[in-house]
């Protein structure tokens, strides 16, 4: 049952139903804690459908998951209004709605999964089996209690999930795409259409003339968000970063020496063994081959041969002591002389002969070498372990109302003094301002202050904190006329070709419809005609764009059009359209009919869970949905 419930994950329906199961297991309780997330009572109700409430615990645990997962695949943090910007509040909510709708309909319906399934389907679950693809009682209980999780909790998740998927299924299984969709998609998406062009460049415009006052001034009143200067600031930015803190100088030759004698295998490689390996039944068997083999009375590939092992797959490898599972067999490899056989070994996994073919010695860096590396790294931990204290003792000098530039002279911490820059963090002259510490997240809130306003620190990535000062805040405006007049003059003669080339376009037009040649029309202007074949719907191919080639296809066969392509324009005649035949039943329609019976299954669902909040009714506490995912807004 989890296996189908895993290949439900796929679209949209089992992201909705799964969502609280393995996403509490691995991540959820991690954040709050088992008994913090699943306990009621004291804490708000967020929402409520019918008679099923949504808690604040619950609202904030399938948040933050949400906000790790995007932070995850975005490999950078977001802050609380890039979070609300993307909708993820948003979609958590209805999510956790749509998951009661399901919980309050299968009480309604006195749905109720038995035990005997529930324990079926954590049977079945892969994650829970052994090598052998056996329910494994150890690895369940051992991936419960590296989650928090105790038994009863997660009997009770799985339960209330398998009871949605029923739902679910009963709803929108065996949806049938009827033949005619089917007939339409594949021919929307199987359609080849073949057309000649000509592209009419720049030049056809004719010389563009300088334009009147009346022209630009009109130009420029319709076109003022082109010419608008952006809001610009002056900020001055305190940096306590692991490295500003970090003093190698400090560092003594005596604690170089200390980590370069105790991390040996950091600055070299170890001592690296080939070693072979029998496995005998008891010790005696295997004192009895020793003896053999020291005797000469037997190689000890003979007596592997006797074992039933293949001597050419004796060898382990040629292993650091560190990468052999078994201490006991790691301790008496790397004791053995090279080519010499081993007393018997009693392993994790049987009593072995041991013996080393080769040795390739350890060897290290000399310390010279690696000397600065060392005391780098020794300044750098140091500097990160005191550098809360420090931002502790910042923190009290800012609330003594300290400049942030007295602040920075007195602990020899850089001071970013930028100057008219935009959110963007650029300059005036459109250069980026350098020293702006992760500008993604310190941008935004740089240009969410007020001048005077109280600023928290920021964290950074590297693990230290930026303190920022607003000194000065240039509103947005619009550029006069007279100071962006020649980027007006360039955008009024682009407009102009532009609107040129397209009546143009019409007349030539005019004279195709009329029953003129492509070719005739063509050699009037000065043009070649080319032509294009196979062209797909949304493609670009050659040197047609896919808007050019979206146009194409919304024309009629032997039926003319342009568009625009970059600073030209493509005038064309379609010259055919040509499709494969359909065929019920073909592996192509058996493609469709899957993709288009998932979606259907989701509208359809969509449609039930719609109409269950409808008649239960669904009521939201705002300030409590509010204070659940991280404050007022």
């Amino acid at each position: 049952m989890l296996q189908n419930m895993r290949s439900a994950s796929q679209h949209w329906l089992g992201k909705i139903v799964l969502t609280i199961v393995f996403t509490l297991l691995i991540a959820g309780v991690a954040i709050f804690g088992v008994e913090e997330f699943f306990r009621g009572g004291s804490s708000n109700t967020v929402a409520t459908v019918g008679k099923t409430p949504i808690s604040a615990e619950a609202v904030r645990s399938a948040y933050q998951n949400q906000l790790q997962r995007y932070q995850a695949q975005l490999r950078r943090n977001l802050t609380p209004d890039q979070a609300r910007a993307l909708g993820l509040d948003r979609q958590v909510l209805s999510q956790l709605v749509t998951e009661a709708s399901l919980d309050q309909k299968t009480r309604d319906l006195g749905l109720s999964v038995p035990d005997s399934a529930v324990l079926r389907a954590i049977h079945e679950e892969k994650s829970f089996q052994n090598a052998e693809g056996k329910f494994d009682p150890s690895l369940f209980y051992q991936t419960l209690q590296r989650a928090g999780l105790n038994e009863a909790l997660f009997v009770r998740e799985q339960r209330a999930v398998i009871a949605r998927l029923q739902l679910a299924e009963a709803v929108a299984a065996d949806v049938h795409v009827p033949e005619a969709m089917r007939e339409a998609v594949h021919r929307y998406s199987t359609e080849r259409r073949a057309a000649s062009y000509l592209r009419l460049p720049p030049s056809v415009a004719g010389e563009i003339p300088a334009p009147t006052d009346a022209e630009l001034e009109g130009y420029y009143s319709a076109n003022k968000a082109s010419f608008r200067a952006p809001e610009r600031r002056s900020v001055n930015l305190l940096v306590l970063s692991p490295d500003a803190l970090a003093k190698p100088e400090a560092v003594t030759d005596e604690e170089i020496r200390k980590v370069y004698d105790g991390e040996r295998d950091r600055f070299g490689s170890p001592e690296r063994r080939t070693i072979q390996q029998i496995v005998f039944p008891d010790e005696a068997a295997a004192e009895v081959a020793r003896k053999q083999i020291e005797s000469g009375e037997k190689p000890f590939e003979a007596v592997a041969i006797e074992r039933g092992n293949d001597p050419k797959s004796l060898s382990l490898g040629t292993l650091t002591k560190a990468e052999l599972f078994d201490p006991a067999v790691a301790d008496a490899a790397f004791a053995l002389q090279q080519g010499a056989v081993s007393q018997p070994v009693k392993g994790r996994f049987g009593t072995v002969l041991l013996r080393v073919t080769a040795i390739e010695p350890e060897s290290r860096k000399p310390l010279a070498e690696v000397e600065p590396e060392i005391r780098k790294a020794i300044a750098d931990q140091r500097a990160r372990s005191n550098i809360d204290a420090v931002h502790d003792a910042i923190e009290d000098q800012r609330a003594g109302a300290k400049p942030l530039a007295e602040i920075a002279k007195e602990r020899g911490l850089p001071l970013v003094a930028a100057e008219s820059i935009d959110a963007q963090g650029k300059d005036p002259a459109g250069q980026t301002v350098a020293g702006i510490p992760d500008p993604d997240t310190t941008l935004p809130a740089m240009f969410r202050s007020e001048i005077g306003g109280d600023n928290e620190p920021l964290r950074t990535k590297t693990g230290g904190y930026v303190w920022f000062d607003v000194t000065k805040i240039d509103p947005a405006h619009d550029k006069p006329l007279a100071e962006v007049r020649d980027q007006a003059v360039a955008g009024w003669k682009a407009a102009e070709v532009t609107h040129r080339l397209g009546v143009k376009a019409r007349e030539l037009q005019e004279r195709l419809d009329k029953g003129e040649t492509l070719e005739a029309v063509a050699a009037s202007v000065g043009l070649n005609v080319q032509t294009v074949s196979d062209l797909a719907r949304n493609q670009s191919k050659d040197d047609l764009d896919a808007d050019v080639v979206g146009r194409i296809f919304a024309t009629s066969v032997d039926k003319t059009a342009s568009a625009p392509s970059g600073e030209s324009r493509i005038l064309f005649k379609v010259t055919s359209a040509t499709m494969p035949a359909y065929v019920p039943g073909s592996p192509t329609d058996r493609t469709i009919e899957a993709n288009f019976r998932t979606a259907l299954a989701d509208d359809i669902l969509g449609e039930y869970i719609a109409e269950v909040q409808k008649k239960a009714g669904v009521s939201v506490n705002q300030a409590a949905f509010r204070r659940a995912i991280g404050g007022e807004y």
